[in-house]
């Protein structure tokens, strides 16, 4: 499985940016794709999650009101919809996906994107 994350950039406190990750290869296998985060001089941070069959998503308290995780079954797109950013938002965004639901830690996921950066100015 393959995975590109797409759709970061510089944005201000309050505003709002979508970002796009696309899988392919052997996606019939993905049961699960989540988003995560890293700041600089921080560890990867788990955001939220969405079963690729069913749509059931979970969300970090730190984003849970403002984020909406969605997919695209027919094209093979999990979308992160990202509301009222902060300047605490800003970090290196991932996508990772697994063949079963491993939980948050990031560890456990066998498939990655690259980055997207997204910059929150206060």
């Amino acid at each position: 499985v393959q995975l590109q994350a797409s759709g970061g950039g510089s944005v201000q406190a309050g505003g709002s940016l979508r970002l796009s990750c696309a899988a392919s290869g052997r996606t019939w296998n993905v049961y699960v794709i989540s988003w995560f985060r890293q700041a600089p001089g921080k560890g990867r941070e788990f955001i939220a999650a969405i079963t690729w069959s069913s749509g059931t998503s979970l969300y970090a308290d730190s984003v849970k009101g403002r984020f909406t995780i969605s997919r695209n079954s027919a094209e093979n797109t999990v979308y992160l919809e990202m509301n009222s950013l902060k300047p605490e938002d800003t970090a290196v965004y991932y996508c990772a996906a697994d063949r079963e639901w491993v939980g948050v830690s990031p560890d456990k996921y066998d498939y990655w994107g690259q980055g997207t950066l997204v910059t929150v100015s206060s």
